[in-house]
């Protein structure tokens, strides 16, 4: 299969796993493109902000708006989400890539937009697409999907070699769409 996705417990544990599968992944010449969500000091610093940087190289870019202290509302800045999608979907047909991976299929996803046009474009072309889906969104991961996606455990390893498994010609040998 050329989609799979992958859910690790706990706050922030699939964004590290992904990054560090985006790691070992690049740091073996395998080209990228997506999107993962920038973890660590100061990226997207407090509850609900968040920053997306694309793959390989950024930019990174802030998918959230400041809406004042007393705020309750989605902080989503959906016009900064659709420039990151636009960028991210722009490196992949400028640069190709081996491999497509993105931190998750969130709320604008399971609503038909955000990163769902580039999984589509990248899984038409036969790049293979690794992605996080949180429970919230799996019933609506799982409608699009249409019964073509694995669900892989969260293990660097196991999520490594369905990687590996999913590039054609895998070690590096790029796919330009």
């Amino acid at each position: 299969m050329r989609l799979a996705c992958v859910s690790a417990e706990g706050r922030d544990a699939t964004d590290h796993l992904l990054a560090a599968i985006v790691e070992r992944l690049g740091s073996e010449g395998f080209r990228l493109a997506g999107a993962l969500r920038a973890v660590g000091p100061g990226a997207g610093a407090g509850h609900c902000n968040s920053a997306l940087r694309l793959l390989p190289d950024g930019p990174v870019i802030d998918i959230t708006q400041n809406l004042g202290t007393g705020s309750a509302a989605c902080r989503m800045d959906t016009g900064a989400l659709e420039t990151a999608v636009a960028v991210a979907t722009e490196q992949l047909m400028m640069q190709g890539a081996d491999l497509v991976v993105l931190n998750k299929f969130g709320l604008s996803e399971a609503e038909g937009r955000g990163f769902r046009t580039m999984i589509a474009e990248a899984l038409g072309r036969d790049l293979p697409v690794l992605l996080g889906v949180s429970d919230v969104h799996r019933e609506a991961f799982n409608r699009f999907a249409g019964g073509m996606a694995v669900a892989l455990p969260a293990d660097e390893d196991a999520v490594l070699a369905w990687c590996l498994g999913a590039v054609p010609k895998a070690g590096g040998t790029s796919h330009v769409v």
